[in-house]
């Protein structure tokens, strides 16, 4: 697959035609600008969850390899073995960790998005992803998403290597939660709310900020209130 575009307007197009109907509660993605107080302000809350993108490094793969020895977390998980699925899997991890208010009224009845979280309950991460794979209808959905008029960059070749990556957070059983395809399970932050998902999670994207300080390739998006 072609990657994904860390941008609102095309991510919302994205999460709109697999069957997210923004308008019913008012949730969509926005721009964070920054972790600081300041950017988290401008935020409308409550935040539903939080997709954040960053650059595949040394000190990044070092870290997850320590993380994979912890239990996993409680929260709905797939794995992704696609390559360059990332956006996708994250967009499903947002949206299926979302308050389940929120998700019952923002999922149109009949959606692949209905179809796939009612073919995906009670499954495990593996067998979730194997759901995934074998979806013509999605593959389709989000080639069509890499190819958004809204996108500021070209998609490349398709035997181009990127070494960006898209995961999410969210809150769970009062718990915050990253949740990476790349990981057997989602990962443990420590104590959230609804109300402070959105602070939590900048904190956790702080850390991986200050694990590869050089670095400077990082988006974040938030599932918000925009009305």
């Amino acid at each position: 697959w072609f990657p994904l575009e860390s941008n609102p307007e095309a991510l919302n197009r994205y999460a709109a035609r697999l069957g997210w109907n923004a308008a019913a509660a008012g949730y969509s993605f926005v721009d964070v600008y920054s972790t600081e107080p300041w950017a988290l302000d401008m935020i409308g809350g409550p935040v539903a969850a939080v997709i954040f993108l960053y650059n595949i490094t040394p000190p990044q793969e070092e870290h997850r390899r320590k993380e994979a020895a912890a239990p996993p977390a409680r929260a709905w998980h797939m794995l992704q073995r696609i390559g360059n699925a990332c956006g996708t899997i994250a967009v499903l991890h947002a949206l299926a960790n979302a308050p389940p208010g929120l998700r019952a009224v923002s999922i149109r009845p009949g959606s692949w998005l209905d179809r796939f979280y009612a073919a995906a309950e009670g499954r495990d991460a593996a067998s979730r992803a194997d759901l995934l794979e074998a979806d013509g209808a999605i593959a389709e959905l989000h080639e069509s998403a890499t190819r958004d008029e809204g996108c500021g960059t070209e998609r490349g070749s398709v035997g181009d290597r990127w070494s960006t990556h898209f995961i999410a957070f969210a809150q769970a059983e009062g718990r915050l939660v990253e949740l990476d395809g790349r990981k057997g399970g989602a990962v443990d932050h420590g104590e959230t709310s609804e109300m402070n998902l959105l602070r939590d999670a900048c904190g956790a994207v702080r850390k991986f900020m200050e694990r590869d300080p050089d670095e400077v390739q990082f988006t974040i998006l938030a599932l918000a209130p925009t009305d």
